[in-house]
């Protein structure tokens, strides 16, 4: 397996973050038994002093190098990585994209009609630079604002129901396509701790949901723990 993580800003995380990446990557140490490498362009945090992303103070120094590579960026959408995925599959060749991507698109620039027709335009550019590429993409986790806006959160909403769509319209069994539920026990002030980015709980949450979908239905890993220590296999 080479897995990709595609994001937004609770991908990439912000400087003195674990993010959930590195949650998933310590569970599957403990309970997949590979061979699999975390592969993507990227490798930093961002840095919320310079607004770039050119951190690399992770909360766990020993987080290596090559397992902290993705394709996230603070403030990037389905709009923004649909035109991306095509060539960092192809450069980095990876054949499972974990992908949580919409807020920000749903917030800044696109309603959810729009969103949904750019994770088809993802999906198309990833499946033409790998056919059998095989994807999770999370909904939209509600934040504070979909909260205390009530047309945000229709738009939410709405997009949740047409990224089911997408996903029941594309899957097929030579490039299979999930929706992962979104994390059970999301409550903003625990998962959060801002109202949108995870909390140390939220990562565990997120990475739980992407573990879980990926060992219900290809049976890679184990059920998450968020008490599953790191194990002995090296990914990266």
């Amino acid at each position: 397996m080479r897995i990709m993580f595609v994001g937004d800003s609770m991908t990439i995380g912000s400087a003195g973050d674990f993010t959930w990446r590195y949650r998933l990557w310590q569970h599957l140490n403990a309970t997949f038994g590979g061979p699999y490498r975390i592969v993507g362009p990227r490798h930093t945090l961002h840095d919320p002093a310079t607004d770039d992303a050119s951190s690399a103070a992770y909360a766990d120094p020993g987080f290596p190098d090559g397992a902290r590579r993705h394709l996230a960026g603070w403030g990037e959408g389905w709009l923004h990585m649909a035109p991306l995925i095509g060539d960092a599959v192809r450069r980095h060749e990876a054949d499972t994209l974990l992908v949580s991507l919409g807020l920000i698109d749903l917030g800044f620039y696109t309603n959810a009609e729009q969103t949904a027709e750019n994770v088809r335009r993802f999906v198309a550019e990833a499946r033409e630079a790998a056919p059998h590429v095989r994807a999770v993409l999370m909904p939209v986790i509600p934040n504070v604002r979909a909260t205390a806006d009530a047309a945000f959160g229709v738009q939410c909403a709405r997009f949740n129901e047409l990224l089911a769509k997408v996903v029941a319209d594309l899957s097929t069994p030579a490039s299979p396509l999930l929706l992962a539920s979104e994390p059970a026990g999301w409550e903003t002030g625990r998962a959060t701790y801002d109202g949108t980015h995870p909390s140390e709980w939220g990562e565990h949450l997120l990475a739980g949901a992407f573990a879980d979908a990926m060992h219900q239905a290809w049976g890679v890993g184990g059920a998450y723990s968020a008490g599953t220590p790191a194990g002995a296999v090296t990914a990266g």
